[in-house]
């Protein structure tokens, strides 16, 4: 069976069941029983692969155990299982390795949504329709994977976390990491910038298997909530990371700033930190007085600028209120600029994040070690022939090539100025008080005419129109008259 059809087929079945309300419930739903059968074939595969491998679920909660049997547990002996077993044993999971502790990890808040027993038999003999260890059928479901992240449009605030794929892979190109190099976001959500930047490692850096032992070992991710989180580590495995445990599920802000001692310090950041939502009371605590702020995206530029070693670089997602803001953030970038090279901003039309918001957003690339000379700009727009990015027309990467071509390779070489590209001097951004927010000065403004011909013409088109009106006036009352 084609995998899209059958995650479809999954779906249907579980909008028969009363106890699952809405797509925020049916994917944290999907998530977990896919999880246990990923990790269950990965398991299998290992044990096959190392002689000194054990899988860290016990043998009576695998799934092999328990659900590959189409005619196995179903109906209320299937329910009592799930929801009196095997979720509390997992849930409490002694996190002896790492992988255990990925396990207690996901489960730690997941829940059984389902009622009926029987449907939920159905679910399980057709996800035992995809095996994971079969390259072809799981890239294949790679892909159905990524569209039920789509999905999550409809699942509340979801957006949240969601980052458009070819926004995410843009970036992972200009930044091109590399194997023996730490790689962190503090906001991983659903794992988009570190399933991009594994691909590319794989495609364009890995060569022996040592590579691979480095690419898998400077991985590093936090993710808050319970629900991205799970997709996050069900999307490692996916990937074939055998250890997901680097995942953490933690508030990176609940730390204080001085606390990140300088062995914790990374080469490379990528992120799309929550912007727009406020961190709850008493967690701007954590950070020095002159950056105190409830707004979540300030707060993660102050971390991530801390968290680079020298030489680090980043490229992170930011709103338009972060260039254009007064107050923490002029001085949020003026630290910037100070201590990074901010070589590199892209500006992004409204469209681009639809439909979770339509808000100008921009990617900020800088490198740590040396302060700000001068800052190009490179102006995004919607191919022509379209008005806004959407849902039914999102962007693609090849929408960025353009962008790419400019760029200039890995020093960013013989950059030169177009009708999309210009260049700012750091002097220019001080004398503007630090605001980021610069038009393209190429764009040729319309030309509406000169004011005081503008005014005459207004002033003689409401003259004539007072006249016709006096004019409607007279043929009425004439013709009330007779």
């Amino acid at each position: 069976m084609i995998v899209r059809t059958l995650v479809k087929s999954i779906q249907d079945i579980m909008r028969q069941d009363t106890g699952v309300d809405g797509d925020a419930q049916r994917i944290s739903q999907l998530c977990w029983m896919f999880f246990l059968k990923i990790i269950d074939d990965q398991d299998q595969e290992l044990e096959l692969l190392k002689t000194d491998f054990r899988s860290p679920i016990p043998e009576r909660l695998q799934w092999r155990a328990w659900a590959a049997d189409p005619e196995g547990i179903t109906g209320e002996a299937l329910l009592t299982f799930i929801n009196a077993d095997l979720f509390p044993a997992l849930k409490n999971m002694a996190p002896t390795t790492p992988r255990a502790r990925t396990v207690r990890d996901v489960f730690e808040d997941a829940y059984n949504y389902m009622k009926s027993g029987h449907l939920m038999r159905q679910v399980i003999n057709k996800i035992n329709g995809i095996d994971f260890n079969n390259l072809k059928e799981r890239q294949h479901f790679g892909d159905i994977y990524e569209q039920i992240l789509n999905d999550l449009q409809s699942a509340g605030n979801a957006g949240e976390y969601y980052t458009p794929r070819a926004v995410t892979g843009f970036m992972v190109r200009m930044t091109d990491p590399r194997p023996g190099e730490t790689l962190f976001d503090p906001a991983c959500g659903t794992g988009g910038f570190l399933t991009c930047a594994i691909r590319h490692m794989r495609d364009h850096h890995v060569r022996k298997p040592h590579d691979a032992w480095m690419l898998e070992n400077g991985l590093r991710a936090v993710e808050k909530k319970q629900l991205p989180h799970m997709l996050a580590v069900t999307n490692m495995l996916l990937h074939s990371i055998e250890d997901p445990s680097f995942i953490r599920r933690d508030n990176t802000l609940a730390r204080p700033y001085v606390s990140w001692s300088k062995d914790e310090r990374v080469d490379i950041v990528l992120t799309n930190p929550p912007f727009g939502g406020k961190e709850e009371d008493g967690i701007e605590a954590n950070f020095p007085q002159h950056f105190r702020t409830r707004e979540t995206a300030d707060l993660f530029l102050a971390l991530i600028i801390r968290l680079l070693k020298p030489g680090g670089r980043a490229a992170v997602v930011l709103p338009d209120g972060t260039l254009f803001g007064e107050g923490v953030k002029t001085r949020l970038k003026e630290h910037l600029m100070t201590e990074c090279n901010l070589h590199t901003i892209v500006r992004l039309p409204n469209s681009v994040f639809r439909p979770y918001a339509s808000i100008g957003t921009n990617l900020l690339f800088f490198e740590k070690g040396r302060p700000t000379r001068d800052i190009w700009f490179w102006e995004h727009r919607v191919p022509e022939g379209q008005k806004a990015y959407s849902m039914t027309r999102p962007i693609r990467l090849e929408h960025l090539d353009d962008c790419a071509a400019w760029w200039g390779g890995p020093k960013r070489e013989g950059r030169v100025e177009t009708e999309r590209a210009w260049r700012v001097t750091a002097e220019e951004v001080k004398g503007r008080g630090y605001n980021l927010d610069i038009k393209n000065p190429h764009t040729v403004a319309e030309d509406h005419g000169d004011p005081e011909t503008l005014l005459a013409d207004l002033t003689a088109a409401e003259a004539e129109v007072a006249a016709l009106r006096g004019q409607i006036k007279a043929v009425l009352a004439e013709a009330l008259t007779r």
